[in-house]
């Protein structure tokens, strides 16, 4: 690989503000053509796509870059706790059962569509999927269920429990930042024609319209211009309780690998995970208290900034070009993941599910908490928590789902 323009985390950071700046700037543009752009393209997933240039030309090496830890780490368990400090718990459980039901689809279309996809491939394109010890595909696969029903902690837990090689791993972990991204721009684009979306389905959004309308009231009765005290309230609250999550997580983790070293194999041993538990459980619990008026000086709206440039880290690690390097195991990504849609949209049709829950509960398994309240933010700020609460369960069931994954591809593979 060609040595890439630059390493420094500072130009690459100001490269990606600058992208943002300019998908913000143009997305508010009255010029016909960005309206145009914009009506049919949401600004989220522009915001998504456009870093992977940088790294799909050679102009960055995101291995080489630490934006997406610190992004991940100290910018996206803040988010979680402004994002969910306004949240309205009552309303979110008045909802119904369907957001749950969506949830538990995804996750059962990725454990059946595994061994169904190796089944297609032995029979139409065995060289494929056929490799010697210990690369065998199915193996590989299995960080793949790891990462879209739970993230990268249930990824890596897979990698050990299956001993899946290094050279194995970092392909399959290119066809799940490709495949799974991809997918995530899809679901995007959807958001657009969720209300056409709504009527095919034959769903009843009356319970979320109900809570946007909410929300949207109790938001305007607080707002207020932000004075710089206001705004450090903000920070201070997010920061601190993300700084408590962590020192949390420092005692949890070693604690638990010492006394309960079974407890690996379901990934809590992650510090990551109990990082997200954690200042998730902290938005909740300060949303029963004043600490909700926050809202009112843009807790939301300073959580969703960072959500952005979170987004901006993630897009920058996915090398479109890559997609041409080993084509066989991106197709099969393409099928497996088709399994996953295909019942998603079937349980939604019969339950009547509107398609909030459908790209939500999708995001919720492949995104996972990075993912999933940016889905359901785009919707609208406050169903930003619905994402949030399904992610967290995508944690908790995603090794124990891909652990089933494993054994059955395991059982049909040739």
């Amino acid at each position: 690989m060609n040595e890439p323009l630059t390493t420094n985390d500072a130009v690459i950071f100001g490269l990606l503000m600058l992208l943002l700046g300019f998908v913000f700037i143009t997305s508010e543009s009255n010029h016909p053509a960005w309206k145009k752009f914009y009506s049919v393209v949401p600004a989220l997933l522009v915001c998504y796509f456009l870093p992977s240039v940088f790294s799909s030309v050679g102009i960055i090496d995101p291995s080489q870059s630490k934006l997406y830890f610190v992004a991940s780490r100290y910018l996206l368990p803040a988010s979680l706790v402004l994002l969910t400090i306004s949240v309205d718990l009552k309303e979110i459980i008045k909802l119904g059962p369907k957001a749950v039901i969506m949830f538990l689809t995804g996750t059962i279309g990725i454990v059946i569509g595994g061994p169904l996809t190796i089944l297609i491939f032995a029979n139409l394109a065995p060289d494929v999927i056929v490799a010697s010890p210990p690369d065998e595909v199915w193996r590989g696969m299995t960080t793949i269920a790891g990462s879209w029903i739970g993230g990268g902690a249930n990824q890596a837990a897979m990698k050990e429990v299956f001993n899946v090689s290094d050279d194995l791993f970092s392909r399959m972990v290119a066809v799940d930042i490709i495949v799974g991204n991809t997918w995530m721009g899809v679901l995007l684009a959807g958001v657009g024609i969720s209300k056409l979306l709504d009527r095919k389905l034959k769903a009843d959004a009356s319970a979320i319209e109900e809570l946007k309308v909410k929300m949207a009231t109790f938001q305007e009765s607080i707002a207020k211009i932000p004075t710089l005290t206001d705004l450090m309230k903000v920070l201070v609250v997010g920061f601190g309780c993300t700084g408590i999550a962590h020192l949390l997580s420092d005692w949890i983790v070693p604690y638990l690998s010492t006394n309960f070293p079974a407890l690996d194999k379901y990934s809590l041993t992650s510090g990551f995970f109990w990082i997200v538990v954690i200042a998730t459980a902290f938005g909740v619990g300060l949303s029963f208290t004043n600490f909700r008026k926050l809202e009112g000086v843009g807790a939301s709206r300073v959580g969703r900034a960072f959500i952005y440039i979170l987004v901006a880290t993630i897009g920058m690690n996915m090398n479109i070009l890559s997609i041409f390097e080993n084509p066989g195991l991106f197709l099969v990504g393409v099928v497996w993941i088709s399994f996953h849609v295909l019942l998603l949209f079937i349980v939604s049709k019969l339950i009547r599910a509107p398609y909030f829950f459908v790209a939500v509960g999708s995001t919720a398994n492949v995104g996972g908490a990075a993912s999933a309240p940016v889905v359901a933010s785009v919707f609208h700020s406050s169903l930003a928590p619905v994402g949030v609460l399904m992610a967290v369960l995508g944690y908790v069931l995603g090794t124990y789902g891909a652990y089933l994954c494993g054994i059955a591809m395991q059982m049909v593979s040739p």
